[in-house]
């Protein structure tokens, strides 16, 4: 029994061990790598393992690299691997710019990686342009009539504007801000319905794919409708606004004409207490006139007749004023 347990042992020792030196030394990988053309020693296969780079994704990228005629240095891909790069994806990009004759060296490559783009999908961009439509762009011409667009934009990746070139939102901005000026100069909306393609031309004219990462190839505008009728809205709007201000302005110099016609109404009763009081006087004044002698009995009786007399024409002028009203006829009489 002693014995098996030492030769089970053995037998899990010799796995691993077999295990340990094919992890560490991958033989495989260095013969594939030695009949691919590739030169890497079994010692940089191992050091790799220690310095946490995959030998496989390194060898295999030297091996695509050299069969597509690119020369690449070891040194250089670990380096980029180890800055948190995707090797695979420049490589892939380098040869595909190598087909299709676009200048992309490993130094631009490795930058655009970097830098958070995918420099395949911009190499594939470049060979085979992008479309990207833009939102719904709302402007108004000079008779003022809205007119809502949809542009479609036809881009190719620019690779050298790649490394801090604006991105696909900068390049729609400007495309809208270009169809807004272009619809907003002209002088009837009939004229843009007419001929769209103005809006194409003037916006190409501006260079609005300047500092971006793309290359502007065509504006094509894919809908154009009519909106609302924006200036007989401003109009209605003022009109409105007008009429609000001159209602205000009428409820003021009502408001005004009130508080003067409540003024004159207390200075009417005023003036008429005024009179009250005056009139109280009369009768002290008389007394004090008869008492002094200045007044004889006589001619205080003629001034009573005279007050009686103009009270009664006042009251007889009063009745002839009216208007007697006219009975209502029920039928002849029995």
């Amino acid at each position: 029994m002693p014995e098996m347990y030492v030769i089970i042992g053995i037998g899990f020792g010799a796995i691993f061990l077999i295990w340990f030196m094919f992890y560490f030394i991958p033989v495989g990988l260095w013969f594939t790598a030695l009949v691919s053309g590739v030169k890497v020693s079994l010692l940089q296969l191992i050091l790799m393992r220690w310095r946490k780079v995959p030998p496989s994704i390194i060898v295999n990228s030297m091996i695509a690299a050299t069969k597509a005629g690119i020369i690449l240095e070891r040194d250089q891909l670990e380096a980029h691997y180890l800055a948190g790069g995707r090797v695979q994806q420049v490589i892939n990009a380098l040869i595909s710019a190598d087909k299709a004759n676009i200048e992309l060296n490993f130094k631009t490559a490795t930058a655009i990686d970097l830098a958070g783009r995918d420099v395949f999908q911009a190499v594939q961009m470049s060979v085979n342009p992008k479309v990207i439509d833009t939102k719904r762009v709302a402007a108004v011409a000079k008779d003022g009539i809205q007119l809502i667009a949809v542009a479609r934009v036809t881009v190719r990746a620019n690779i050298k504007q790649l490394v801090g070139g604006a991105g696909e939102e900068t390049v729609l901005a400007r495309v809208g801000e270009g169809i807004v000026s272009s619809i907003g100069s002209a002088d009837s909306h009939k004229s843009v319905l007419e001929n769209p393609d103005s809006i194409s031309k003037v916006v190409l004219k501006k260079g609005l794919d300047s500092g971006t990462a793309f290359e502007i190839l065509s504006i094509d505008i894919a809908d154009i409708d009519i909106g609302k009728n924006i200036g007989a809205v401003l109009q209605m709007d003022q009109a409105n606004a007008d009429k609000n201000i001159a209602q205000a302005k009428a409820e003021e110099r009502r408001a005004m004409a009130v508080a003067l016609e409540q003024e004159m109404r207390a200075k009417q009763v005023e003036a008429r207490a005024n009179v009250i009081q005056a009139e109280a006087l009369i009768p002290i004044a008389i007394a004090e006139a008869l008492k002094s002698g200045n007044l004889g009995v006589m001619d205080y009786y003629k001034f009573q007749n005279i007050q009686a007399d103009t009270k009664m024409r006042e009251s007889i002028a009063d009745v002839d004023h009216k208007t007697p009203a006219t009975p209502t006829e029920k039928g002849p009489k029995k």
